[in-house]
């Protein structure tokens, strides 16, 4: 008899052959929710039995104790985050180093995706005491939340004045740059009035991955425990469909390249220039990235402590 699973996921594209079935186990019946925010407690969600997650978050409730959710080290959101800092054309900073004392709007402040973008920045000098940091909402569809989650101090991490849109002060020159996971509407014309402040950031991320070994993870697979104390073997099973359907869609995808004129190149230049097991899952392929990411935690000042690989990840430690 296979056990039933409603997964939670946002909309990533290669899920879309286990989502249509063309990936499937014989013990587990996986249904896939595809939902624009994530669930925001996972261990108390009544809908899903899994959920993907944010490292961040999960971090907390390890700090805190909770041990509701078993996370399992499939880092489901992968990503670069040198491209993710963005300024006005007319801006003259081109460099990280450039926005030391600027001021700097984050979508989050403890969102993972910023941590690992911090990082990057804090590699070149800029540390959280040297740059102005602002909390706010991307733009005016964005809805109006406590982004600063407890970490605000004033004078250096505070929210965005009116809960003014942080593209309307980036575009004003109130703001230096922003960080963000996702570009907002419109960057993507030629005439948008924005840009990556690293011109060549490619080249940077390169040089990142030759220095640290990896893609930073931002969001994982969180399981209840309560499903994986009666049925341990679920976690790999489930870690195992989603690396299957990633390795389909990939295959896929290199036959019709075609969604874009050069999507063949980017394919290509990937291949080359990253090695095959870059997005590996499960925790020795992983376990320096973890360990990296709880140490950017609490130099942040995010946790009060660095937790171990193994607190993180008792189940597999």
């Amino acid at each position: 008899m296979s056990v039933k699973l409603r997964i939670a996921v946002r909309d990533w594209d290669y899920l879309t052959p286990l989502a249509l079935g063309d990936v499937r186990s014989s013990k587990l019946e996986l249904v896939v929710d595809r939902v624009g925010t994530l669930v925001s407690h996972p261990g108390q969600d009544v809908d899903h039995e899994a959920s993907e997650m944010s490292f961040s978050r999960y971090t907390s409730m390890c700090a805190e104790g909770d041990k509701s959710v078993v996370a399992v080290p499939n880092f489901i959101m992968r990503g670069f985050r040198h491209r993710c800092v963005i300024t006005s054309s007319d801006n003259k900073i081109t460099s990280f180093e450039q926005l030391a004392g600027k001021r700097i709007g984050v979508t989050g402040w403890r969102d993972s995706g910023n941590t690992w973008t911090r990082a990057a920045l804090r590699r070149d000098g800029i540390g959280v005491e040297d740059a102005f940091w602002y909390a706010g909402r991307l733009t005016e569809t964005h809805p109006i939340t406590d982004r600063l989650d407890g970490f605000g101090r004033e004078g250096r991490i505070e929210a965005v004045p009116d809960e003014r849109p942080m593209m309307e002060l980036l575009r004003e020159g109130w703001l230096d740059a922003v960080f963000t996971p996702f570009m907002p509407d419109g960057y993507f014309d030629s005439n948008s009035g924005f840009r990556q402040v690293l011109s060549d950031f490619r080249s940077a991320e390169r040089a990142y991955f030759d220095d640290v070994g990896y893609v930073p993870g931002m969001h994982l697979i969180g399981i209840k425990s309560a499903i994986i104390e009666e049925n341990p073997w679920v976690a790999q099973e489930l870690s195992d469909l989603l690396d299957e359907s990633q390795r389909v869609w990939t295959a896929k995808r290199r036959k019709y390249a075609e969604t874009t004129p050069w999507m063949l190149d980017e394919l290509l230049k990937t291949a080359q220039d990253l090695p095959a097991n870059w997005n590996t899952s499960g925790l020795e392929a992983n376990s320096a990235m973890i360990n990296d990411f709880a140490q950017e935690l609490f130099i942040q000042g995010i946790l009060p402590r660095k937790l171990t690989v193994e607190e993180l990840f008792p189940f597999y430690a």
